[in-house]
């Protein structure tokens, strides 16, 4: 089960610089000029946790395996977009293939560095992108919205389903508001799903700042962070400079150039677990002597989803699961004592994941 962040935002705001640091590779060109990413770069990244490395050690696992995530690299987008101006159509159905969107702010004065739209200010630069993808949402709904509304008067199921939720969609849009503002239903949120609007994805704002800005930010994120709270988006700040060169350093040399800097740790883990919450994940391992493992489910997912997160038989002929929280498992040193002091659980099929579970799944195919 693969989940994947597109890295969007205008050309020349660190948005190359940022994946290659992220993938610790030169695999995107990162050059000041628009558009030198023309075919998107993926890479993916393993989660930081430290819950893994202590659950491997108590299980005295061979080897340990991070879960992943997915990063796109996409060209910068400029102004009409949703017109096709610069490669926007090709841009656009990049963004429409990912989970979800880090919108990479430039938050940093560097004459050096040329800005498309000719200043600094990233509220205008963040709300360029967005509108340029409710048009591109807007576009598409109006062109199918009429073909499903006769469908609907026919008395087609699926239209009248989907019919008031396209309507919902469209007036959100209308009013100059993303997708994702649109109130639903339960019944309504999987039919929304299904219309794969780009201003439906969940934003992790990303406030790339210079060196100095690093550790505490500056007006710019300032304004940036206001308007992630009208929102109720997220965002996190970093400098992709600083990154870029950690990147490049073994572990042992990483953490003494940090401190320097007055950081603590890498700021893309800070981008890695935001953008992380931000897809609604939450993570459950399994361990034994050959491995110590993280998986990814969505939240809300239950025990045979997380089966499945591991192979379909898993899921297709779950029994139960023998599930132990992270915190026992830890306290108690492991699988037998968690046992002998009650703390290992059989869960049915209802059971909802929590995130830090360590499960062993029965199943019978």
């Amino acid at each position: 089960m693969g989940f994947n962040c597109g890295i969007v935002g205008l050309p020349n705001v660190g948005k190359s610089t940022l994946f290659n640091a992220l993938t610790a590779t030169q695999a995107a060109q990162a050059a000041n000029y628009p558009f030198c990413t023309i075919e998107p770069n993926v890479g993916r990244v393993a989660v930081p946790d430290p819950r893994l490395d202590k659950i491997a050690a108590i299980g005295g696992s061979a080897k340990i395996i991070p879960t992943q995530l997915e990063f796109v690299d996409i060209a910068g987008l400029v102004k009409g977009a949703s017109k096709g101006e610069g490669l926007g159509n090709q841009f656009l159905g990049n963004i429409r293939a990912t989970d979800a969107i880090l919108h990479v702010l430039r938050c940093f004065e560097n004459g050096d560095i040329t800005h498309v739209e000719g200043s600094i200010d990233p509220v205008r630069d963040a709300e360029i992108i967005t509108t340029e993808l409710m048009l591109s949402d807007l576009e598409s709904l109006e062109k199918q919205a009429e073909n499903w509304r006769k469908k609907a008067k026919q008395g087609d199921k699926e239209a009248v389903a989907r019919v008031p939720v396209m309507e919902k969609a469209i007036a959100a849009l209308s009013a100059g508001k993303p997708a994702r503002t649109c109130t639903l239903t339960a019944d309504e949120k999987p039919v929304f799903d299904g219309l794969q609007l780009l201003t439906a994805k969940p934003v992790l704002y990303v406030c790339n700042v210079d060196e100095a800005s690093a550790s505490t930010g500056n007006e710019f994120t300032k304004r940036v962070a206001e308007m992630a709270a009208k929102e109720h988006a997220e965002y996190v700040i970093i400098s992709a400079n600083i990154e870029a060169e950690v990147a490049q350093l073994a572990p042992e040399e990483q953490k003494e150039f940090l401190a320097t800097m007055g950081l603590e740790e890498p700021g893309l883990n800070k981008v890695i677990r935001k953008g992380y919450a931000v897809l609604g994940l939450l993570t459950f391992f399994t361990v034994g002597p050959k491995e110590a493992r993280a998986w990814t489910v969505h939240k809300g997912a239950k025990a045979p989803q997380a089966a499945g997160a591991i192979h379909t038989d898993f899921e297709r002929g779950f029994i139960r699961a023998e599930t132990i929280a992270y915190d026992d498992f830890v306290a108690l040193g492991g699988e037998v004592a968690a046992r002998e002091h009650g703390k290992l659980r059989q869960e049915g099929k209802e059971y909802l994941v929590h995130d830090g579970d360590i499960f062993h799944f029965k199943f019978n195919v």
